[in-house]
């Protein structure tokens, strides 16, 4: 019972940390990453869809993403997406490659992108801490049913408290590492 309450747990925070990291990604640092512009919602013959299932995407060099779009007649409706995303970039093309040019961040940028980072951050331990709230609920409720004793229920409590800061500091190492990222010149 307290396994089965403890893995349905784990994996509720495993997914609050993947689902930070795939936000992460797309907070822009001063280099090309395919990953800022993949999941860029393009509106394409009336449908939003992904820029990775449009086009391929690559760096070719450390300041410059170029986008191949699989349908040429794409080529504009890709364009428009990238200028009203709020990642303030201007693609320019050729009629058959679009290529997207990343200016490097001026410190007061910097900045501002570590506060939206320390804001998403501050969102996945709340993410974490509300699936520990929802865990223990479920072990009370457990110990009700007279399903387990109260000292097992007290040892479950330390191991779910064990869980928690296991992904809280994992939340940690992901944001110290996108700090640097973003700092890096």
């Amino acid at each position: 019972m307290i396994k089965d309450v403890l893995a349905e747990t784990e994996d509720r925070m495993k997914k609050s940390v993947e689902a930070l990291q795939l936000d992460l990604v797309g907070i822009r640092t001063g280099r090309a990453s395919p990953a800022l512009i993949e999941r860029l919602r393009v509106e394409y013959y009336g449908t939003p869809t992904n820029l990775n299932e449009l086009a391929s995407i690559k760096a070719p060099e450390p300041q410059l993403l170029t986008i191949n779009p699989y349908d040429p007649n794409a080529i504009k409706d890709i364009e428009r997406a990238i200028r009203q995303s709020d990642l303030g970039l201007n693609p320019t093309n050729d009629g058959k490659l679009i290529r997207l040019s990343i200016p490097a961040l001026t410190e007061e940028r910097r900045r501002e992108l570590l506060k939206v980072v320390a804001k998403r951050l501050e969102e996945a331990r709340v993410a974490i801490r509300n699936c520990r709230r929802d865990g223990l609920n479920d072990l009370r409720e457990l110990e009700k049913e007279k399903l387990f004793s109260e000292d097992e229920f007290y040892v479950g409590k330390d191991d779910l408290q064990k869980l928690t800061d296991k992904y809280i500091e994992s939340v940690d190492e992901i944001g110290q590492a996108k700090e640097q990222e973003i700092m890096e010149i």
